[in-house]
């Protein structure tokens, strides 16, 4: 059962900084980025996004290519989820939120990332990213061992 919401919802949003025409505040004309589906240097949607920002106190900001993955890999590591990076955009917004100023979210706060793109829409990236893993003896001795349990 949800309770009821102690603070008012903030709407934040984080494009990628190669291709960051809101915040920027004018349109980019040859955007670049890893997230291929935030690669939009005019977006249809500015004016609801700025609105959306702006009735609820929230901001726009751009994340790096490099936070992007860095969030990518996180979510694939730590929570087992497969997005493609252009989902991962907002994790990574908040990530950085929160390195910076750790107090910025109120204690008992609920934070939602919307991640709309499965990681099969952009494998290349996943690809890219893998590190193959040392091949170990098929032991359980060998298996404690790299697992850092002996």
């Amino acid at each position: 059962k949800l309770g009821k919401a102690t603070h008012t919802p903030k709407m934040f949003g984080f494009q990628a900084a190669g291709a960051a025409p809101i915040v920027n505040g004018a349109p980019v004309e040859s955007p670049q980025t890893i997230a291929t589906a935030i690669r939009i240097g005019n977006p249809a949607s500015w004016k609801g996004a700025t609105n959306a920002r702006d009735e609820s106190g929230g901001l726009i900001e751009a994340v790096t290519d490099e936070e992007i993955l860095a969030a990518y890999r996180f979510l694939a590591e730590r929570e087992g989820v497969f997005c493609e990076p252009a989902s991962a955009a907002g994790v990574a917004g908040i990530m950085r939120l929160a390195r910076a100023n750790p107090r910025s979210v109120p204690q008992g706060a609920r934070i939602v990332c919307i991640l709309t793109g499965n990681g099969l829409k952009d494998p290349d990236k996943a690809i890219a990213q893998a590190q193959i893993p040392q091949a170990i003896p098929a032991t359980m001795d060998a298996v404690s061992h790299a697992l850092g349990l002996k």
